[in-house]
């Protein structure tokens, strides 16, 4: 079914610190226009800056994602991109007067919290899905990262990662589909390993980072008091203890679920990977991933989308018909010369694929534009009528004893010619549940996977007397 694009019904504000530079941030999130996208704003720089949320604007990746444009940078990124992917939320204006996104708690759910309380605004646009043709898969072997992107009608990811710690060993994490992204993924924090954060501590790169942000994990039961004590006093802490449920964590900061750690990161892979650009329908596979290595599939998925484009969508035209024409015309009333649709390929409960093929021999062709032969724009509309009544009719039990009145055509768009030899393969996809014989449907025509023609259309099943 065809979903539309949808933003926040309201702003949402929220006050933190950065984990990395620790100043106090204020953030908030605005609704935005259809086909907006992410965009950051920095509002405490002249001018206002702003800076999509692109992959192509990265420009580091070290302990978080950060993008730059127009003499303006953010880091951070990663956490609330996540939160607004993981929501559907397709359109957001994020205007923060620091540096660095603030790091609430360490996870994305502070975000989606608030998402939820204000709700979803629905816009009058189509949300566009990248929906991959191929296999992609992309490794670093020096840095033992892999990632494989397969078709799938729905977003799903696969994460593993190895610490090469006999604690803490191999930890998988997994969402089927995106809308299992709050319950399973939004909660878990960001992690640093106990070995790491005395060097990140005297280092000054982690100024916000505190207990109540980030799990400490503790890969060794060997650890010494006085060593504990000595990074005591560096946190500016009272006291720091590790305690031992399986893995280590420092103080009271237990694991929220026991492969936490590997759920961050697949959060962060949902925060990266926002930075396509488009909704993904594909199967996302990740070995020990990072910001790095997001971000390196980020660009191939891009690129990939704009191969895509160029190719055009694939149909497979060789395959049995569903209908053939004999079907059809059990089916529908029409006749030649005004019978547009030759054969059926697939039917299902939300999307019809016809087909008709175009040949000189069109009686239009006589008429209209002769020398240059055109198929006309309002026969390309009624060829998706026609395909969208063999998708309403299928809905009822003996279809020869209804027909199918079109309501309403509107966004009609004409974006190629269609001329004799064409090959006009035609999709209808319904974009609301039927009720009292009403169907909405989005009809789009393509000629060699491009967009010939599109439109949105409404129409009603009658039983004849």
């Amino acid at each position: 079914m065809v979903e539309n694009q949808r933003t926040l019904k309201e702003s949402i504000k929220f006050t933190g610190v950065g984990l990395h530079t620790g100043e106090t941030v204020n953030l908030e999130i605005c609704p935005a226009p259809v086909n907006h996208g992410y965009k950051f704003q920095r509002v405490d720089l002249e001018g206002q800056p702003i800076i999509k949320a692109d992959v192509d604007l990265v420009i580091g990746t070290e302990r978080g994602t950060t993008l730059e444009a127009n003499g303006a940078r953010v880091y951070t990124t990663e956490h609330v991109l996540a939160a607004l992917y993981g929501m559907k939320v397709d359109n957001a204006l994020i205007k923060v007067d620091a540096p660095e996104i603030p790091i609430m708690d360490g996870s994305a759910i502070l975000f989606i919290n608030e998402i939820e309380r204000v709700g979803f605004e629905e816009q009058d646009a189509v949300r566009e899905y990248f929906e991959l043709t191929d296999n992609i898969p992309w490794e670093d072997v020096e840095k033992g990262i892999e990632f494989l992107a397969i078709p799938d009608k729905e977003y799903r990811v696969t994460v593993m990662v190895d610490y090469k710690s006999p604690l803490l060993g191999t930890q998988h994490a997994n969402i089927y589909k995106i809308e299992d992204f709050k319950n399973e993924i939004a909660h878990c924090r960001t992690f640093v390993f106990l070995r790491e954060l005395e060097m990140l501590a005297q280092n000054n790169l982690i100024k916000g980072g505190d207990l109540d942000n980030a799990v400490v994990l503790v890969d060794r039961e060997d650890v010494k008091q006085e060593d504990l004590d000595r990074l005591a006093k560096l946190l500016g802490k009272e006291e720091l203890k590790v305690q031992y449920n399986g893995i280590g964590v420092l103080n009271s900061s237990k694991l929220r679920v026991e492969n936490e750690p590997a759920r961050h990161k697949l959060l962060d892979i949902i925060g990266d990977l926002a930075l396509v650009g488009k909704p993904i329908k594909a199967h996302i596979l990740a070995a020990r991933p990072g910001h790095y290595g997001n971000v390196r599939f980020a660009k191939i998925l891009k690129d990939q989308i704009k191969k895509q484009e160029k190719e055009g969508r694939k149909f497979d035209l060789t395959k049995d018909p569903v209908y053939d024409i004999n079907d059809i015309e059990k089916m529908l009333p029409h006749r030649y010369p005004f019978l547009l649709v030759d054969k059926v390929l697939e039917i299902g409960p939300e999307h019809v694929i016809g087909v008709k093929n175009v040949t000189m021999n069109e009686p239009f062709f006589t008429g209209h534009f002769p020398g240059n032969p055109v198929m006309p724009g309002v026969l390309q509309v009624e060829a998706m009528a026609q395909v969208g009544g063999i998708f309403a009719l299928n809905s009822v039990e003996e279809p020869e004893k209804y027909s199918t009145y079109f309501l309403k055509i509107d966004e009609c768009k004409f974006k190629r010619k269609v001329i004799p030899g064409d090959t006009l393969v035609i999709e209808l996809v319904q974009t609301a549940p039927i009720r009292r014989g009403l169907v909405n449907m989005k009809g789009t025509a393509y000629v060699n996977g491009q967009v010939a023609s599109e439109a949105t259309m409404l129409a009603q099943i009658v039983k004849e007397k």
